[in-house]
């Protein structure tokens, strides 16, 4: 149960996150999205042996995490928790692809295990990169300007209601849990035998809750729209700096190999 309750906490510690008013919290939500979105299709389009084109794009979060004071424990511990679904996707790149790229003193890096590298760090970005947005704007303000791009009304809503019935399926697991426990006299934890009667109920007692609530809300004049707080203000300069500084940023670092320019600059600066 503690376990539990501290799961839904740090859930809704996103909200509390974004409701800070850094710089970069108060910047146009529509930006931060649009931003956001060119750097996850920066980091998708490189190649999967380009690790070092990748590195310069670190910037990006690392920036955003100093300027608006995000605790960088609380984000990486978010990533790293997803990380496992994508290391076994990519597990198999360096038994089906043995191509040699690099040898030094006898050792040889495959290109299996260098695209299973740059696909971990892709993940890591993306991931990081959503996680920052949804820190820096909170749902209800990226729910807003989805619908503000003409994004369907049906797909906005069921984003928000599946972020906001989280609370419903961690509170009725709860209960579940807590009311197993306290028939069971013996042991530890939950039988194995019990996994199958236990998922089913918590799955009746889900529905037959988000019902009552969906009737209250019904009950409140619900008629299938969500009014959702809009910002009123127009994009300002430090909008349009924030947008088009980042964007020819990603632009640099997507067409010019900054690590491999700085390492030949480097060495003729030896020489």
């Amino acid at each position: 149960m503690a376990k539990l309750d501290m799961a839904w906490r740090q859930i809704r510690r996103l909200d509390e996150i974004a409701s800070q008013q850094t710089v970069i919290h108060q910047l146009d939500p529509r930006v931060k999205l649009i931003v956001t979105f060119f750097y996850i299709v920066t980091v998708v389009s490189y190649s999967k042996y380009d690790l070092l084109g990748l590195l310069p794009l670190i910037l990006y979060p690392v920036f955003l995490i100093s300027l608006a004071e995000l605790p960088l424990k609380y984000l990486l511990i978010r990533v790293l928790l997803a990380t496992p679904f994508v290391f076994f996707v990519g597990i198999f790149n360096p038994v089906f692809d043995h191509t040699p790229l690099f040898q030094v003193n006898g050792f040889v890096l495959t290109g299996g295990w260098l695209s299973l590298a740059v696909l971990l760090v892709k993940f890591g970005f993306t991931v990081m990169a959503a996680l920052i947005l949804a820190a820096i704007s909170g749902i209800n303000e990226i729910g807003g300007v989805l619908l503000r791009f003409r994004i369907p009304r049906v797909f906005v809503m069921q984003l928000l209601f599946m972020y906001r019935y989280l609370s419903v399926l961690m509170e009725e697991t709860g209960r579940s849990i807590r009311a197993y426990q306290l028939r069971r006299c013996e042991g530890r934890g939950i039988h194995h035998k019990a996994w199958g009667s236990l998922v089913g109920q918590l799955l009746l007692r889900t529905i037959d809750r988000a019902q009552r609530i969906y009737q209250a809300m019904v009950c409140r004049g619900f008629q299938g729209e969500l009014h959702l707080s809009r910002r009123n203000n127009k994009a300002g300069i430090g909008d349009g700096v924030y947008l088009i500084g980042w964007t020819c940023f990603f632009i640099l670092t997507r067409w010019v190999n900054i690590p491999g320019l700085l390492g030949r600059l480097f060495m003729e600066a030896r020489l």
